[in-house]
Parts: structure tokens; C-alpha cells; sequence
């Protein structure tokens, strides 16, 4: 099958691979929809990801697709209970999304309710290919049916929206609060759409003419157009009135985390929701954080229960692809597309048809 292979730094290559069989537990499914991320351009520009990815390894993780294999081996069980599996038995045919990631369930964080912080996260990775073999773990507890009027391009959006979803409940949002984002890209704009959802005031600050339209067209009633500077000093006022109840920070540099504990109201609450540098670190005001009672967090990655929360915000149509796909593009343009985006290409997000002919992805 062709495939995307991460090499290394900014080296990626559509190869033929051979398919790799399935082990006992695991699925084969047939890639009908991958979109591009933001923590793929991340990985393509660093090279590798140390928890997510080592090249060379098949590359992508947001993904839609049709089951084309099942392993008819048993997966071995183990002692440790199980909850029941809602989605109930896979057959070749079922219209599918999974996760890029599925936690072990055992562990000091997953006996806590803190699955996103699982000990031993084991990841998926293989989005830019035909067909991708999923993991007895993944299939187990995050893999997904859709309904059959679910858009793939729509689905392929479960994974990304997770970790949203698990920001604006870390976060406690609710009708009525002023809500700062920093940061017009997907994930920033998602933000933008469930605060919107849930009866909150919206405001963006951000950069990019297309992406800050696409905050309006979502509900923002504030844009701040940051220019090439990234300076967000007059986003206070320009996004509230009485000053900001809630800063999310979707940017992930640390001069934007400085920024964010300014902007937010006394007794506000920041959300340090992207991801900065590694080796990367911030200088806060003490003085700010404790006079002002500032609750201060970070959001990282997602659990079963946001995916499948997340997958209900799609189907229920309050998020769909049309908001955060703005490109399309065959497997084979793939390498100079993140070529492109890591000289700066603004596109929120793109659809890559990953077959030789291109799919409907519908």
C-alpha cells in the first residue's frame, strides 16, 4: 500500500509498504478521510515525537474510515475487569473512527479518572496511508461507529475536538463568562465553537484574515488581528468589557502564556492549552497570580469519554468539516504541503485522499 514514512527533520516520502498482517484483537481499516494537524506539522518540523512517534514510522493520526479486515484470533485476556463495550461487535463494512491513542486502564492515572495522563498511552500512527491496522487496545476502547449519514471529513475531526473538549471541561466553562482565545488555528477555533455552544461571549485574537473569519463565521463577537508582531497587548478591553472571566491559550509559545495570566480578570482562569517547546520555560508576575486569585491550569490530550463526547458534537452537527477544512490534496502532495506549512502556509486544515483516486469523502 502507499503510505506517508517520517524519515526525520522536515523528511517525509510516499512510499509503497507492505500491509502488515493482524495480530489477535486488531482491525484493518480502509482510510477514507485524513486530515492534517498542527501536532503533525509540530513532528514534521522537530523530526520525531518522543511519546508519539520514532522515525521512520507511517505518519498522521486523524482519520475516518471503513473496517476491511478483522483478526478472527481471540485477543488474550487478562484478569482485569472490563466494562462492556457500547459499540458492540465489528463486522467488515462498519463505517468507523478511532483515536490516536488508548490507555491501559490499570495505571495510578487511570484508576483516578485521569486516563489522558495513562502511564503507558500506547499511540496510533498511519493516517496518510490506504489502510491503517488498528491495535486490539484501540479497538477495544476507542473505536467508534458512525452513522451512516457521517460525513468521514466530519468524523476525522473526533480526535482534535477530544482534547477541546477536555480544555473547556478542565476549564468549567459556562453560559454567560467572557472567554479570551489566543490563537486562530484549529484548535483555537474549535474552542471558539463549543464556548459559542455553551452560551459564553467569544472573543479571538489571532492572526491570518481567512482563519479570523472563520472565528466570526463561528460565533466570535470580537476579533483582534494580532499582525505579524503576535503582539496581543490591547486584547483586553477589545475582547470584554469587564475583562476576560477565561483565558484559553491555543498557541503554545511562551510568550502567549505570559500574556494569557495578563489578560485574564481577578479570579479568572487561564487555560495553558497549547503545548510550548520542549526546554522552554515562562516568567509569571507572583504578585498578579496571588493578589488576583488566578487559577492557573493545562489541558493535555484526551480520554474515552471526551472522544466519544466529541464524536457527539459532530454528529449532532454543532461541529462539522466544512469550519476547519479549507484544502484538499492528494497523498503524493503531501511532503510539499508540510513543506509549505512549516514556511507559513496559513490553511486551517486539509483533506488528503489517500487512495489513487480521490475518495468521496462522505
Amino acid at each position: 500500500m502507499r503510505a506517508a514514512i517520517l524519515y526525520g527533520k522536515e523528511d517525509v516520502r510516499i512510499e509503497n509498504i507492505e500491509s502488515p498482517g493482524l495480530k489477535p484483537g486488531e482491525v484493518r481499516i480502509e482510510i477514507k478521510a485524513a486530515l492534517t494537524c498542527g501536532t503533525d506539522l509540530k513532528v514534521f518540523k522537530r523530526g520525531y515525537h518522543a511519546k508519539m512517534i520514532v522515525p521512520p514510522a507511517v505518519f498522521g493520526h486523524e482519520l475516518a474510515g471503513v473496517i476491511c479486515e478483522i483478526s478472527r484470533e481471540p485477543r488474550p485476556t487478562d484478569d482485569t475487569p472490563k466494562p462492556p463495550r457500547a459499540e458492540g461487535t465489528w463486522k467488515v463494512g462498519d463505517r468507523v473512527v478511532v483515536a490516536n491513542s488508548a490507555p491501559c486502564g490499570n495505571c495510578f492515572h487511570c484508576q483516578n479518572h485521569q486516563q489522558n495522563l495513562c502511564d503507558d498511552l500506547l499511540f496510533l500512527n498511519g493516517a496518510y496511508a490506504e489502510s491503517i491496522v488498528v491495535p486490539a487496545r484501540l479497538v477495544e476502547k476507542n473505536l467508534l461507529r458512525l452513522k451512516n449519514e457521517t460525513a468521514f471529513r466530519d468524523a476525522a475531526l473526533t480526535e482534535p475536538l477530544a482534547c477541546v473538549v477536555q480544555g473547556i471541561e478542565d476549564t468549567q466553562l459556562r453560559a454567560g463568562q467572557n472567554v479570551l482565545v489566543i490563537g486562530a488555528g484549529p484548535i483555537g477555533l474549535m474552542f471558539v465553537a463549543l464556548a459559542k455552544h455553551l452560551g459564553c461571549n467569544v472573543a479571538v485574537a489571532g492572526r491570518g484574515e481567512a482563519r479570523l473569519r472563520a472565528a466570526q463565521e463561528l460565533g466570535a463577537s470580537g476579533v483582534i488581528n494580532v499582525g505579524a508582531s503576535g503582539a496581543i497587548a490591547p486584547a483586553r478591553g477589545a475582547a470584554c468589557a469587564r475583562g476576560c472571566d477565561v483565558v484559553i491559550e491555543a498557541v503554545g509559545k511562551p510568550e502567549t502564556w505570559e500574556a494569557a495570566a495578563r489578560l485574564v480578570r481577578k479570579g479568572g482562569t487561564v487555560n495553558f492549552f497549547g503545548g510550548c517547546p520542549a526546554g522552554t520555560s515562562v516568567s509569571l508576575d507572583t504578585a498578579l497570580i496571588h493578589y488576583s486569585n488566578l487559577t492557573l491550569l493545562a489541558s493535555f490530550h484526551h480520554t474515552p469519554r471526551t472522544i466519544r463526547r466529541a464524536l457527539e458534537f459532530i454528529e449532532s452537527g454543532i461541529i462539522r468539516a466544512k469550519a476547519f477544512v479549507n484544502g484538499e490534496c492528494a497523498l503524493d502532495e503531501l511532503p510539499g504541503l508540510f513543506s509549505s506549512m512549516a514556511a507559513g502556509n496559513r490553511a486551517v486544515k486539509t483533506l488528503v485522499h489517500v487512495g489513487p483516486a480521490r475518495h468521496d469523502a462522505s
